[in-house]
């Protein structure tokens, strides 16, 4: 029965499981100290920096950032969904997956509904696969797969086939009862007309199965042997077909390719299959659609480096760069994008047969990495061996470096357009800052200059109410710079979100009595993550690590909390709750001091004639407590 794991299961796999020997049967481990190592499974090295702590269950490589715990690994390692991942541990460990009901409308239920689909759509699979080697009009068929170059093995291992002429060889192969043709027109195979006369979809085409990560079959696209058109037809969006999330040879390129390195976007079905002919097994592509975050985010879940490859005329250059729009917010550090063009009238099915796969992988290798491209498509229209053209450029990269996700290559990304443009690094950033919003801009009237009232710094002695009077001392207002910058954090406030999340995942129940209200206002992602990991815990109090991990896998939320897990493995428990503690005062008092820092421009604000006692009063205890705050930073 389809349906939710219950958790109370997956913590007794996880109690039952020792991630040491989880791991060591996929990757042989070596004792050191109290842990074991190895070289990472996730990226190449030589000096292993990937360890496992058998007391906390937990694995983290200290070079890739990779880790988590034994559903993670094997969720990784394997390429598998968390379902399968816990079904392969299961099996493993001699238990049978339990599932509860599934709600009416859930994922699950809908899963129940659509099995009837899938058994539809593999039946038409093999349909066409036995045409193509037995229909007696499949001569054409295979005439044309074998001018492209392409074996019988590689036919085989992509399931072509062939949709023979006519306009009911589906219906009477697969679809001869009233409730066989109702599922098929539902997966998209047949098509009723407006007399409702039903017939075939594909007809007289070379057929390519679009699989699922499983191995499903979910849809399929068909090349027409004669002069019809479209040239291309694929099947249309179905309840288990969605074109904006599949692509095209990733199931192939994940089953036949033990340790992918990089996946290689190109154009078309006959390019996925040529290359993988000619042994690079590595490339897939869209189905019609342009490349998406979506898309995206789950070819980065399985590889750190994705080229995409293009034809070089303008429709290919148009998407190349839709593809890089995508990308930029997926960038995290340690991702590669790379982009290739090929000259016109070129595309990777005709070079790789021409030249051989040195050759293109040659190319592969020398394709532009992203912020060459970016930087030299915006730099095509203008002179920037000018100021105006370098001004320009300056203007028109900020907003694309602005959707860059924080991190080391947004800010490298940032010193390559200050060299380019030979602006000063913090000028640039700051000219491109968005503008205030009405909120934070100055109010309208008579304002007092910044010597005319400000508070005592931080390490002024002690005032008296009555011996306070305005000085020229400048106030250290630095405890206000998150709020003043936007959506960026204090780097000591960052570091502490950070901090608060990967000790939430080690051990939930610290968040158990965690008021998010307490947190520090803000729109970044790591406060809004730690906001909704809180909101998850109190809703799932009795949630486990594993299912924490599982919740957000594949997303970059999931990645940075595997992350910053990994780097509190090496914490003693003992010390856990008195950090998280800690870490979470220090949030607190950023957040107070944001506060009080907002009430003092408002009273500066106003000229020092208006302010009566209270308000003189007040600035003294503002000045008080914030000297107090920075004390315990």
């Amino acid at each position: 029965m389809a349906g939710r794991i219950p958790q109370k299961f997956l913590d007794d796999l996880l109690d039952r499981l020792d991630i040491v020997d989880v791991i060591d049967r996929r990757v042989k481990l070596r004792k050191t100290g109290k842990n074991y190592s190895a070289c990472c499974p996730f990226h190449d090295e030589k000096t292993p920096s990937f360890s496992v702590n058998p007391e906390k269950q937990f694995f983290y490589c200290f070079g890739c950032g990779a880790g988590g715990n034994a559903i993670g690994f094997v969720m990784d390692y394997e390429k598998l969904d968390f379902p399968e991942a816990v079904e392969n541990l299961a099996q493993s460990a001699g238990l049978e997956v339990p599932r509860e009901e599934a709600r009416p409308g859930s994922a699950a239920n809908s899963a129940d509904s659509n099995k009837p689909l899938y058994e539809s759509l593999e039946q038409s699979a093999q349909f066409y696969e036995r045409s193509l080697r037995q229909h007696p009009a499949a001569g054409s068929a295979v005439d044309y797969l074998k001018s492209r170059g392409l074996t019988g093995e590689i036919a085989k291992a992509f399931r072509l086939g062939y949709a023979p002429p006519g306009w009911d060889n589906l219906i009477a192969a697969c679809g001869q009862s009233e409730a066989e043709q109702e599922r098929l027109l539902k997966c998209g195979m047949l098509i009723k007309n407006d007399r409702d006369r039903v017939y075939d979809r594909f007809r007289e085409r070379v057929i390519f199965p679009i699989l699922d990560q499983r191995g499903r079959v979910i849809a399929f696209g068909g090349r027409v042997l004669g002069d019809d058109k479209p040239k291309y037809l694929n099947s249309p969006e179905t309840p288990v077909f969605h074109k904006s999330r599949e692509l095209y040879g990733l199931y192939q390129a994940r089953k036949y390719n033990n340790r992918l390195e990089r996946i290689v976007v190109v154009e078309g079905y006959m390019d996925v299959i040529a290359l993988a002919q000619h042994g690079i097994g590595y490339a897939v592509a869209t189905l019609g659609t342009a490349t998406s975050e979506a898309h995206l985010e789950r070819l980065y879940r399985l590889v750190p480096e994705v080229i995409f490859c293009f034809d070089g005329d303008d429709a290919g250059r148009k998407a190349a760069f839709r593809a890089l729009e995508s990308a930029l917010p997926v960038m995290q550090d340690g991702r590669q994008a790379r982009f290739l063009f090929l000259d016109e009238g070129e595309d990777p099915d005709t070079l790789v047969r021409k030249k051989g796969r040195d050759f293109i992988e040659a190319r592969f290798n020398g394709a532009a990495p992203l912020e060459t491209y970016l930087f030299d498509h915006l730099s095509e229209a203008m002179d920037v061996a000018t100021m105006d053209g370098r001004a320009r450029l300056s203007k028109l990269a900020a907003p694309f470096l602005q959707r860059l996700p924080d991190g080391v290559f947004k800010e490298l990304m940032y010193q390559d357009l200050a060299r380019r443009t030979g602006i000063d690094l913090d000028s640039l950033k700051r000219l491109q800052a968005p503008p205030p919003t009405p909120e934070q801009r100055p109010t309208s009237g008579p304002v007092m200059a910044e010597s005319e009232l400000t508070p005592p710094p931080f390490d002024a002695p002690p005032l008296e109410d009555g011996d306070w009077e305005p000085t020229g001392q400048q106030f250290d207002e630095a405890e206000s710079n998150a709020e003043r910058t936007g959506p960026a954090l204090d780097p000591r406030v960052h570091s502490a979100v950070q901090r608060l999340l990967g000790l939430t995942v080690l051990k939930p129940v610290l968040a158990k009595d965690l008021d998010t209200g307490e947190l520090v206002d803000g729109s970044h992602e790591d406060l809004t993550l730690l906001r909704e990991l809180a909101n998850h815990i109190h809703e799932n109090p009795q949630i486990s690590s594993a299912a924490l991990l599982g919740y957000w896998y594949g997303t970059s939320d999931g990645q940075r909390l595997a992350d910053y897990s990994g780097r509190e493995t090496l914490i003693e428990d003992a010390g856990l709750d008195a950090l998280f503690t800690g870490l979470l005062d220090q949030v607190r008092n950023h957040r107070q001091a944001v506060s009080l820092n907002e009430r003092l421009r408002a009273l500066k604000a106003k000229p020092f004639a208006d302010l009566d006692t209270d308000e003189k009063q007040e600035l003294m205890a503002i000045t008080r407590q914030l000297r107090t705050l920075k004390g315990r930073s």
